[in-house]
Protein backbone atom coordinates (compact mmCIF):
# COMPACT_ATOMS: atom_id res chain seq x y z
CA UNK A 1 0.00 0.00 0.00
CA UNK A 2 1.39 3.47 -1.09
CA UNK A 3 0.30 6.53 0.55
CA UNK A 4 1.22 10.04 -0.94
CA UNK A 5 2.82 12.78 1.57
CA UNK A 6 3.23 16.06 1.51
CA UNK A 7 6.55 17.80 1.11
CA UNK A 8 8.18 19.02 4.27
CA UNK A 9 10.27 22.31 4.27
CA UNK A 10 13.62 22.25 4.83
CA UNK A 11 15.20 24.09 8.32
CA UNK A 12 17.72 26.56 7.30
CA UNK A 13 21.26 25.56 8.55
CA UNK A 14 22.01 26.28 11.65
CA UNK A 15 24.72 28.61 12.60
CA UNK A 16 28.27 27.08 13.97
CA UNK A 17 29.24 28.55 16.69
CA UNK A 18 32.78 26.36 16.13
CA UNK A 19 35.73 28.75 15.50
CA UNK A 20 37.53 27.66 12.48
CA UNK A 21 40.81 25.95 12.30
CA UNK A 22 44.02 28.14 12.26
CA UNK A 23 45.65 25.09 10.28
CA UNK A 24 43.42 23.36 7.97
CA UNK A 25 43.84 20.18 7.40
CA UNK A 26 43.52 18.79 3.99
CA UNK A 27 40.77 16.46 3.70
CA UNK A 28 39.60 13.47 1.42
CA UNK A 29 38.41 13.35 -1.08
CA UNK A 30 34.25 11.98 -0.36
CA UNK A 31 34.41 9.10 -2.22
CA UNK A 32 30.83 7.69 -3.29
CA UNK A 33 28.91 5.44 -1.42
CA UNK A 34 29.27 2.04 -2.99
CA UNK A 35 25.66 0.37 -2.79
CA UNK A 36 24.85 -2.47 -1.01
CA UNK A 37 22.29 -4.12 -3.84
CA UNK A 38 23.50 -7.45 -4.75
CA UNK A 39 22.12 -9.76 -7.45
CA UNK A 40 19.86 -11.49 -4.79
CA UNK A 41 17.96 -8.09 -4.56
CA UNK A 42 15.81 -7.75 -7.01
CA UNK A 43 12.18 -5.19 -7.64
CA UNK A 44 8.92 -6.16 -7.29
CA UNK A 45 7.34 -7.97 -10.44
CA UNK A 46 4.54 -5.34 -11.89
CA UNK A 47 1.89 -8.53 -12.62
CA UNK A 48 1.49 -12.02 -11.52
CA UNK A 49 2.30 -12.77 -15.38
CA UNK A 50 5.87 -11.96 -14.94
CA UNK A 51 6.09 -15.01 -12.00
CA UNK A 52 4.04 -17.94 -13.87
CA UNK A 53 6.09 -18.93 -17.40
CA UNK A 54 6.34 -21.80 -19.90
CA UNK A 55 5.29 -24.92 -18.33
CA UNK A 56 4.30 -24.35 -15.18
CA UNK A 57 1.75 -21.72 -16.40
CA UNK A 58 0.66 -24.05 -18.85
CA UNK A 59 0.02 -26.72 -16.21
CA UNK A 60 -1.77 -24.20 -13.56
CA UNK A 61 -3.82 -23.14 -16.52
CA UNK A 62 -4.72 -26.44 -17.30
CA UNK A 63 -5.62 -27.79 -13.45
CA UNK A 64 -6.22 -25.14 -11.65
CA UNK A 65 -7.35 -22.10 -13.26
CA UNK A 66 -7.96 -19.03 -13.27
CA UNK A 67 -5.51 -16.40 -12.27
CA UNK A 68 -6.83 -13.88 -9.71
CA UNK A 69 -10.54 -15.04 -9.87
CA UNK A 70 -11.45 -12.06 -7.12
CA UNK A 71 -13.44 -14.38 -4.74
CA UNK A 72 -10.38 -16.40 -3.87
CA UNK A 73 -9.60 -14.29 -0.36
CA UNK A 74 -7.45 -17.04 1.43
CA UNK A 75 -4.49 -15.85 3.02
CA UNK A 76 -0.64 -16.89 1.61
CA UNK A 77 0.15 -18.31 5.17
CA UNK A 78 -1.47 -18.73 8.26
CA UNK A 79 1.32 -17.81 10.76
CA UNK A 80 0.43 -14.95 12.79
CA UNK A 81 3.95 -13.43 12.86
CA UNK A 82 4.24 -13.51 9.22
CA UNK A 83 0.91 -12.78 8.32
CA UNK A 84 1.65 -9.31 10.41
CA UNK A 85 4.35 -8.56 7.52
CA UNK A 86 2.36 -9.37 4.97
CA UNK A 87 -0.53 -6.89 6.43
CA UNK A 88 2.48 -4.03 7.71
CA UNK A 89 2.02 -2.53 3.65
CA UNK A 90 5.41 -3.98 2.58
CA UNK A 91 5.36 -3.61 -1.03
CA UNK A 92 3.58 -6.97 -1.99
CA UNK A 93 2.15 -9.13 -5.39
CA UNK A 94 -0.52 -11.31 -4.86
CA UNK A 95 -1.62 -13.94 -7.21
CA UNK A 96 -3.96 -16.39 -6.68
CA UNK A 97 -5.32 -19.86 -8.57
CA UNK A 98 -8.25 -21.55 -8.35
CA UNK A 99 -11.98 -20.33 -7.83
CA UNK A 100 -13.38 -19.74 -4.10
CA UNK A 101 -13.68 -23.71 -2.99
CA UNK A 102 -11.71 -26.32 -1.47
CA UNK A 103 -8.78 -26.45 -3.91
CA UNK A 104 -6.29 -23.01 -4.80
CA UNK A 105 -3.23 -21.48 -4.20
CA UNK A 106 -2.45 -17.75 -2.72
CA UNK A 107 0.98 -16.53 -3.39
CA UNK A 108 2.42 -13.06 -1.75
CA UNK A 109 5.93 -11.90 -3.25
CA UNK A 110 6.60 -9.03 -0.69
CA UNK A 111 10.19 -7.01 -0.89
CA UNK A 112 11.30 -7.32 2.71
CA UNK A 113 13.48 -5.81 4.87
CA UNK A 114 16.57 -7.85 6.64
CA UNK A 115 15.09 -7.05 9.98
CA UNK A 116 11.21 -8.57 8.39
CA UNK A 117 13.14 -11.23 6.75
CA UNK A 118 14.76 -12.75 10.32
CA UNK A 119 11.25 -12.11 11.74
CA UNK A 120 9.85 -14.36 8.85
CA UNK A 121 13.13 -16.79 9.57
CA UNK A 122 12.53 -17.27 13.33
CA UNK A 123 8.80 -17.28 13.06
CA UNK A 124 8.54 -19.79 10.79
CA UNK A 125 11.23 -22.20 12.28
CA UNK A 126 9.76 -21.69 15.58
CA UNK A 127 6.57 -23.04 14.37
CA UNK A 128 8.26 -26.27 13.33
CA UNK A 129 8.26 -25.69 9.17
CA UNK A 130 10.93 -27.66 8.01
CA UNK A 131 13.88 -25.75 5.85
CA UNK A 132 16.54 -26.12 2.95
CA UNK A 133 19.21 -24.19 1.59
CA UNK A 134 18.37 -24.47 -2.56
CA UNK A 135 18.05 -21.61 -5.60
CA UNK A 136 20.18 -19.31 -3.63
CA UNK A 137 17.89 -19.13 -0.56
CA UNK A 138 16.25 -20.65 2.13
CA UNK A 139 12.59 -22.81 1.55
CA UNK A 140 10.46 -23.32 4.40
CA UNK A 141 7.64 -25.93 3.62
CA UNK A 142 4.66 -27.42 5.85
CA UNK A 143 1.92 -29.89 5.25
CA UNK A 144 -1.11 -31.50 6.85
CA UNK A 145 -3.93 -33.78 6.11
CA UNK A 146 -6.80 -33.43 7.75
CA UNK A 147 -10.57 -34.42 7.76
CA UNK A 148 -13.41 -31.78 7.02
CA UNK A 149 -16.71 -31.07 8.79
CA UNK A 150 -17.89 -32.83 6.39
CA UNK A 151 -15.88 -35.66 6.90
CA UNK A 152 -13.62 -34.99 3.46
CA UNK A 153 -10.04 -35.32 3.58
CA UNK A 154 -7.77 -31.97 3.07
CA UNK A 155 -4.11 -31.55 2.05
CA UNK A 156 -3.24 -28.07 2.94
CA UNK A 157 0.32 -26.24 3.51
CA UNK A 158 2.57 -23.79 2.66
CA UNK A 159 6.02 -23.14 1.32
CA UNK A 160 7.81 -19.98 1.94
CA UNK A 161 11.23 -18.76 -0.16
CA UNK A 162 13.19 -16.18 1.72
CA UNK A 163 15.92 -14.57 -0.69
CA UNK A 164 17.62 -11.35 -0.63
CA UNK A 165 15.12 -8.94 -0.67
CA UNK A 166 12.20 -10.99 -1.34
CA UNK A 167 9.91 -13.09 0.69
CA UNK A 168 7.44 -15.33 -1.23
CA UNK A 169 4.77 -16.97 0.53
CA UNK A 170 2.66 -19.84 -0.48
CA UNK A 171 -0.75 -21.50 0.91
CA UNK A 172 -2.38 -24.48 -0.71
CA UNK A 173 -5.57 -26.42 -0.22
CA UNK A 174 -5.51 -29.47 -2.08
CA UNK A 175 -3.28 -28.51 -4.70
CA UNK A 176 0.61 -28.01 -4.17
CA UNK A 177 2.65 -29.07 -6.94
CA UNK A 178 6.00 -29.17 -6.53
CA UNK A 179 7.09 -27.52 -9.37
CA UNK A 180 5.42 -24.00 -8.08
CA UNK A 181 7.68 -22.23 -5.80
CA UNK A 182 10.97 -23.20 -7.53
CA UNK A 183 8.99 -21.64 -10.91
CA UNK A 184 8.68 -18.51 -9.15
CA UNK A 185 11.94 -18.44 -8.11
CA UNK A 186 13.27 -18.97 -11.36
CA UNK A 187 11.53 -16.43 -13.17
CA UNK A 188 12.48 -13.89 -10.11
CA UNK A 189 16.20 -14.49 -10.45
CA UNK A 190 16.78 -16.10 -14.10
Amino acid sequence: MRDARGGTATPAPAESTASPSLDPTPSATPSPIESQATDDEISLPSSCDELFAGDLRATLDAEIAPLNDPGVTMYSTENAEALTVLESGVPSLRCTWGTPSDRGIATTVSIVSPAQSELIVDALTSSGFGSEEASGGMYFRTSQRMLSMDEEVVDLGETHFLRGNVWVATRWVNYGPDAYTPGIVAQLWP
